[in-house]
């Protein structure tokens, strides 16, 4: 029997269809953005144009207005009666006082201007951050460059704005990158500011001898620290426009519940149980530290022209456990606005 050599051959091996491992999709989480607000907005959505006050005051206004003339009128005729030279006195005098009271109410015409004009750009800002609207954002850039671009200390975050400025079309990113340049420098000049302001006023009402002079020095103290960081931001208000201002950071603490001041904020201050082992006095001054702390945040938010994210906003929790270290340094004074 003879053995055959075989032909070398080929021979295919089906392959094996591999198992089927289960597909692993990821699902992005969407992001969450708060809309954007306008407190000065907010606070007088609901001011009347008109009432029987403002008829009032406008009245009265006018009555000492007309005194006044008529007054300054019978002096300088009383004056010239008895001298000449007394009667030019009196009517240069008069003229130096009479120009001085005109430049006082151009000055608080134009604090109420600028006031307002924050005001429009916190709302132009909102509906671009809200709306996406393209032309807010640019009138919110015109704004600002016109608000900052007399400062020393924003010479530089201008700077390095207008490098990045034309790189962002989105306008939210637009308004988050001025955020981020523009105002975070100014919001850490304003927590120094806030926490000062806080640290003085636990100070003075601990050592002030009665209750209606903590009532003044309280009230003061707010007042300045209300008109310090409206100078921060951009704005600088006169007496009447810093009562005006006043009154907006009051109406935005009442919409958003702010006054409220609980046994935790209180606790986050100086530890349960230490409270009644300290004295009375220094009780009450945590409190009115705590409550111009509070007011404080508020002010920021009215003042600030674009509306600060989650991230970046003050917390009562953070001012208070620096004022209740009394740590931190003394901030700079605010730079003058334009």
């Amino acid at each position: 029997m003879t053995d055959k050599i075989r032909k070398p051959e080929a021979f295919s091996i089906p392959k094996e269809p591999k198992p089927k491992s289960p597909r692993i999709e990821f699902a992005l989480e969407p992001e969450v953005h708060l809309p954007a607000e306008a407190p000065m907005a907010e606070a007088n959505a609901q001011r009347p144009r008109w009432s029987w006050g403002h008829l009032l005051l406008s009245s009265l206004a006018a009555i000492l207005l007309m005194w006044l003339t008529f007054t300054a009128n019978e002096m300088i005729l009383s004056f010239f009666t008895w001298s000449l030279t007394l009667g030019w006195i009196s009517v240069a005098l008069f003229g130096i006082a009479g120009f001085a009271l005109l430049m006082i109410v151009l000055r608080e015409i134009w604090g109420i201007i600028r006031l307002r004009r924050i005001e429009h750009i916190q709302i132009a800002s909102a509906r671009a951050i809200n709306q996406n609207d393209a032309n807010a954002a640019k009138h919110v850039a015109t704004e600002l460059r016109t608000l900052y671009r007399a400062r020393p200390d924003m010479k530089w975050p201008l700077k390095s704005w207008a490098e990045h400025d034309e790189d962002i079309i989105d306008p939210p990113a637009a308004m988050r990158l001025v955020e981020r340049l523009l105002l975070e420098p100014l919001d850490d000049a304003a927590h120094r500011i806030i926490a000062r302001r806080s640290r003085r006023v636990t100070l003075l009402t601990t050592v002030a001898p009665t209750a209606s002079l903590d009532v003044i020095l309280v009230g003061t103290q707010n007042l300045f620290m209300i008109r310090e960081l409206a100078t921060l931001y951009g704005s600088r208000p006169s007496f009447f426009a810093t009562l005006r201002l006043a009154r907006l950071v009051v109406t935005h603490l009442a919409v958003t519940a702010g006054l409220a001041l609980s046994d935790n904020f209180i606790h986050l201050f100086v530890g349960k149980g230490l409270l009644g082992r300290l004295s009375a006095r220094f009780g009450e001054g945590a409190v009115n530290g705590i409550l111009t702390a509070r007011i404080g945040i508020a002010a920021c938010d009215v003042c600030r022209p674009i509306a600060s994210t989650a991230s970046r906003k003050a917390t009562l929790a953070s001012l208070i456990k620096e004022l209740a270290g009394f740590t931190g340094d003394e901030p700079e004074s605010a730079p003058p606005a334009n």
